[in-house]
Formats: structure tokens, C-alpha cells, sequence
């Protein structure tokens, strides 16, 4: 289990989240039954080092929720430090909504969560908005074209080709990223994205 350096009232919220993700994933496949051995260092801490990225914020998004990574984590850490910080998990496929619903509930965490495309809701205008294994950096981008505040800071968890998506990405966008290396992958990096427009 990951050194996570939080609160037991937090510890004990993950360990409710992660209780009850080992129970709903033989039936909706939330994550890889390869990753589920190493949950704790490949999901949560992955999500974990994301919501050390940036200071309180009123609203925080996350597109393409799946099993609650980063959302849903980044949601019970801010129960505690972000009090008046609200979530919104934006999950297309119903049956992670529902387990995302529940998980929501165990945790007692401010979460709305939204069972529709990211492309057919209304603006979220979010302060912070994540997403983890979704999409290219293009195609993130233009998602915060859409449901980023002007001001807002983006946080997309990228792999080993990072460095390609981000020179693919300013043929088409301006935007200024921060890659902050991760903890749990070396080759990997967080980007911090703020001021986003269409080049």
C-alpha cells in the first residue's frame, strides 16, 4: 500500500472507495484486472500526486471518470483540506455512473455526477478540470475549449510520448504546460495546462 501521507479520516475514505472498487470490478471491469493487484500505487497514488498539483479552486471536473480516477479521489482529499470545493465527474458508460454514484455516497464526498457525453453537456466553466487515459492532447484541448474557465488550470496525466502529444497539439492550440514528473511512472508526467486558444 503507497505511502500516501494523508489523514486516517482520509486513509479510511480511500479504503472505503477501494473496498468497494475490488467489489463492483469483476462485474464492470473499472480498471485491469492486472492493475487491480497494485491499486493502491498505479490508481490512487496515481490520482493522488494530481490533486498536489494546484491550490484550492471552487470547481473541479473530470472528464471521462471510469472508476474515479482522478476525480473521485481528488474528491476525498478535498472533503477534508477544500471543504467548499464542488466535483463534477462527467461518465458517458451508466454502469461506472452508478458505481461512481455509490462510491460517491460510501465516501460522503461533494460529487455530482453527470451520465452523459462530454460533448453534449452544457459548459461546466470548471476551475480545474482532469481527465486520465481519455484522450490525445488535441482532442483534450478542445474539451477545454469547452468547459474550462479562461482562467482555469487543466491536469492530464500523460505517458512515456508526452512530448509528441504536447508538438502535435500547438500545430492546432496556444496554451502554456508544466510537465511535473510523476511519482508512480518516471517516464511519465502530469501537464498543467492554463490559457488555452485555438492557434
Amino acid at each position: 500500500m503507497a505511502d500516501l501521507d494523508v489523514s486516517r479520516e482520509t486513509f479510511d475514505r480511500l479504503k472505503v472507495f477501494a473496498d468497494l472498487l475490488t467489489r463492483w470490478n469483476p462485474r464492470i471491469n473499472l480498471v485491469s484486472r492486472n492493475s487491480l493487484s497494485d491499486l493502491w500505487r498505479r490508481h490512487i497514488q496515481d490520482s493522488v500526486q494530481v490533486f498536489r498539483c494546484v491550490e484550492a479552486r471552487p470547481h473541479w471536473a473530470d472528464l471521462g471518470s471510469g472508476g474515479g480516477f482522478p476525480g473521485l479521489i481528488c474528491a476525498i482529499l478535498a472533503r477534508e483540506c477544500w471543504p467548499g470545493t464542488k466535483f463534477t465527474l462527467v461518465e458517458s458508460d451508466q454502469r461506472k455512473s452508478a458505481f461512481l454514484r455509490s462510491a460517491t455516497r460510501e465516501c460522503e464526498v461533494n460529487c455530482t455526477v453527470i451520465s452523459r457525453r462530454i460533448e453534449a453537456i452544457e459548459p461546466l466553466a470548471a476551475d480545474i478540470l482532469s481527465a486520465r487515459a481519455l484522450a490525445d492532447l488535441p482532442m483534450l484541448l478542445s474539451y477545454c475549449d469547452r468547459h474550462l474557465a479562461p482562467t482555469g488550470t487543466a491536469l492530464f496525466p500523460k505517458g512515456v510520448s508526452w512530448k509528441k502529444e504536447v508538438e502535435e497539439a500547438r500545430k492546432e492550440w496556444r496554451f502554456d504546460a508544466t510537465p511535473i514528473t510523476s511519482e508512480t511512472e518516471p517516464q511519465a508526467v502530469i501537464l498543467k495546462i492554463e490559457g488555452v486558444s485555438r492557434g
